[in-house]
């Protein structure tokens, strides 16, 4: 009965490892879904705003021939 009850608290001993690992684990994964979220957030701002200034706008550098030809 006393070797029964020795694994039991190891086995809970373990399991309350494991939970605190996986907590640290969850807790890691969420800040970095924030910041991913805020960095799309700001994406989205940028791309809105291209979209908003239309093609014209931006476009004379870019069509512009390098200094070589």
């Amino acid at each position: 009965m006393e070797e029964k009850l020795i694994e039991l608290e190891t086995k809970f001993s373990y399991q309350e490892d494991l939970l605190s690992d996986l907590n640290a684990i969850v807790s890691r994964q969420q800040r970095q879904l924030d910041e991913l979220i805020t960095q799309m957030s700001g994406i989205k701002e940028q791309l809105q705003d291209a979209v908003e200034r239309g093609p014209a706008e931006g476009r004379e550098e870019q069509d512009e021939k390098p200094p070589h030809y």
